[in-house]
């Protein structure tokens, strides 16, 4: 089944959920491999070397530096990759209150990071947000 497009429809039902734990931002050069033990959410080769998002406790463990301690909501309603607005909106809302925000779009879901310190009002924003749709 393809993704909602409409923006209104994707607002209404983008039903963000927090997961547990800790994400942070981390990188490698691109002669390294990321170890095996580690379970990246997401990783992105980049020019400067490959990036990877995993939990804190595992970027600890590995002994690598990382940045940017956040939390993730997802938005759970199934948008279409070619929809447009959404990140618009959801990031602009949440730039009005101040709050830095990385989005990774994947195949069925936004998915956002927030600070870790600021990830409960992010959340209540998204709610209000999709409560006013």
């Amino acid at each position: 089944m393809p993704g909602e497009r409409n923006l209104k429809t994707l607002l209404k039902n983008m039903k963000p959920e927090m997961h547990e734990g800790v994400f942070v931002f981390c990188s490698i050069s691109e002669d390294k491999e990321i170890l095996a033990a580690l379970r990246p959410l997401h990783i992105f080769r980049e020019r400067e070397g490959t990036a990877f998002i995993v939990r804190r406790e595992e970027a600890e463990t590995a002994g690598l530096p990382y940045q940017f301690a956040s939390r993730l909501i997802t938005l759970t309603v199934h948008s279409s990759l070619e929809a447009v607005g959404l990140l618009a909106a959801v990031t602009g809302r949440l730039a009005e209150a101040g709050i830095s925000v990385n989005p990774v779009s994947a195949f069925y879901h936004d998915h956002l990071f927030v600070p870790e310190h600021r990830a409960n009002e992010a959340l209540h924003h998204l709610l209000t947000m999709s409560k006013q749709a």
